[in-house]
């Protein structure tokens, strides 16, 4: 028999709030009823906050962050366009399948897994592309698979450099609301999010942003749609409603999750996912392991693939951590699979929860035949966690 907690340090869904799932536990309402608006409309208006976006529109689906791809992808693109995009994980991958299935004619750039978005090669793409086939561009902000972050701002630079007028579509489910994004600075036109990442709440809902040029593009798009497509949003969202049946009870956490955001200070968000993510890489570094991510410039502030050594099946880490210690770390995936355990730490997060992890970890790889001291990387993290709080006190007290 467990007793106490289990511990879940997979990088999605995360740990909800309990002010945010108490918020869920409301009697059904009536959808149709006249100020069922009062409770939605705040919430579209919250979610341009964290998009960063004043121009562009929100929708919200009932499905998760693959729905939002589907629905970016069939409001604004032709079968048979020709689009951009880059594979380095397991996420990024399932992005690519999906343009393929739906008929687009996919220029796909195949990276190692460990980095992400290259730019230097969407350059050398684009600036080629003189007739402009190419209708749009894809980057994955957040490779959750490999724990890898892609530079946004710099694909549009990349854009803007070779003049070229494709649409930027960004998959943000585990990044927008935990890693910095700005919509409308970086010109993105459809960027993806998912309520089970840094929203903290069940899955089960999609965000997805549109830019005022994404709307247009939408006028004259044929790909075949029918539950995402946004005309029918559009009719019935200024006034908060739906075309079918919405999640209500996930609207209230959401409207609970939004106002935490806002409490903390979706800056002040960042730079505790920051600070909290680091302490995990000190650590990962004192075990004398290494991060998926292949160098510095692409590692995650929401979550760590680490790697195991030679000879060591990651499986194994994590069966230990769940059978033994009653921990949920994630798993590997697809190419990565047996060589890599993951620690998600985004969402709910504060130090004591992620030293948590840490402790847990090192038990878990010692069961799983690791050689790590025991508490190197706890004392590591413990030591950064010291360290980025005198640094806060001091850039305080000298404001």
């Amino acid at each position: 028999m467990k007793t106490g907690f289990a511990h879940l340090f997979i990088p999605g869904p995360t740990n909800i709030p309990e002010d945010v799932r108490q918020a869920m536990n409301v009697p059904m309402q009536d959808m149709r009823a006249p100020d069922f608006g009062d409770l939605t409309k705040p919430l579209f208006a919250g979610l341009k906050r964290v998009f960063k976006t004043e121009t562009g529109r929100i929708f919200m689906y009932p499905s998760s962050g693959t729905g939002a791809w589907e629905a970016a992808i069939t409001n604004t693109l032709n079968p048979g366009d020709k689009v951009l995009m880059s594979r380095f994980g397991q996420f990024s991958h399932l992005w690519v399948d999906m343009a393929e299935r739906l008929g687009l004619d996919v220029h796909v750039i195949d990276c190692e897994w460990g980095t992400g978005v290259p730019l230097d090669a969407y350059a050398r793409v684009l600036e080629a592309d003189r007739t402009h086939a190419i209708k749009a561009v894809f980057a994955t902000q957040n490779e959750t698979a490999t724990g890898v972050t892609s530079d946004v701002a710099a694909v549009r630079r990349v854009l803007d450099a070779a003049g070229h007028p494709a649409m930027l579509f960004v998959d943000g489910v585990s990044s927008i609301g935990s890693i910095d994004f700005r919509m409308d600075e970086w010109g993105v036109d459809l960027a993806v999010a998912g309520s089970q990442k840094g929203f903290m709440l069940p899955a089960g809902l999609s965000m997805l942003g549109v830019s005022q040029r994404a709307l247009e593009a939408s006028k004259t798009a044929t790909m075949k749609r029918c539950y995402f497509d946004f005309v029918d949003m559009m009719k019935v969202n200024d006034d908060g409603y739906f075309p079918y049946t919405p999640p209500t009870q996930l609207f209230h956490g959401l409207k609970a999750s939004l106002a935490r955001i806002e409490r903390e200070g979706l800056e002040n968000v960042f730079a505790r996912h920051y600070r909290l993510a680091e302490g995990v890489r000190r650590a990962v570094d004192a075990w004398g392991l290494r991060l998926c991510a292949k160098g510095p410039e692409w590692q995650s502030d929401t979550v760590s693939a680490i790697m195991v050594p030679e000879g060591i099946d990651a499986r194994n880490v994590i069966r230990a951590g769940y059978a033994k210690y009653s921990i949920s770390f994630g798993t590997g995936l697809s190419k990565v699979m047996g060589k890599v355990f993951r620690i998600g730490h985004l969402g709910d997060l504060n130090e004591g929860m992620c030293l948590t992890a840490l402790s847990l970890a090192e038990m878990s790889l010692r069961d799983a035949g690791c050689r790590v001291d025991l508490g190197s990387g706890v004392g590591a993290a413990q030591a950064w966690y010291l360290e980025a709080q005198e640094t806060a006190a001091a850039r305080q007290a000298a404001e």
